[in-house]
């Protein structure tokens, strides 16, 4: 069973049919849409702000979602929207993660930076504090730049086949 901590009053909130690995690690002020996704060594932290994820939303192994304390000079907080994969390894900050988005494989988005919707961020990839992505663009690098648009192929092909996949191979463990 999945770890889910209440902490500082925050009990996290997990949607309906979502599935929870047995070591995912969920604390504080965390709310999971429905027909999510939440993998191995996952961690999602909210002991310091808020993180909302949106529904049919995938965490894949080993990601960690955290934020900047609200009592900080520059507090944030992460909202991941609908229909998102983030990848195995990948670190969320305090970051917006719009709709229809895939964040590759070891890639770190810091905070307060908007990934529009659309995009997709290239394994590797630093997406600086701050930083405001274009929709329906590819980044990568470090820092992430804008290397070319997100085909209407791509959004297909990638970005919602990874997510209707997470789903499927969740249903798997259920």
């Amino acid at each position: 069973m999945a770890i889910i901590r209440n902490v500082r009053g925050h009990e996290p909130e997990i949607g309906k049919d979502t599935w929870l690995a047995e070591t995912a690690t969920i604390i504080g002020d965390v709310k999971i849409g429905e027909n999510c996704s939440i993998w191995y060594n996952a961690v999602l932290r909210g002991d310091v702000n808020a993180i909302t994820i949106g529904n049919h939303t995938n965490i894949q192994d080993g990601a960690v979602i955290h934020t900047l304390y609200d009592g900080s000079k520059n507090p944030s907080q992460t909202h991941i929207g609908d229909y998102v994969s983030v990848g195995h390894n990948a670190v969320i900050h305090g970051a917006t993660i719009e709709d229809n988005c895939l964040i590759g494989m070891g890639a770190i988005v810091l905070d307060n930076a908007v990934v529009a919707t659309g995009s997709i961020i290239a394994a590797g990839a630093l997406v600086l504090s701050n930083q405001k992505l274009e929709p329906y663009s590819v980044y990568a690098g470090v820092p992430a730049k804008k290397v070319k648009d997100v085909t209407p192929e791509q959004r297909d092909e990638i970005i919602k086949r990874t997510a209707r996949d997470y789903r499927t191979y969740a249903s798997w463990y259920e």
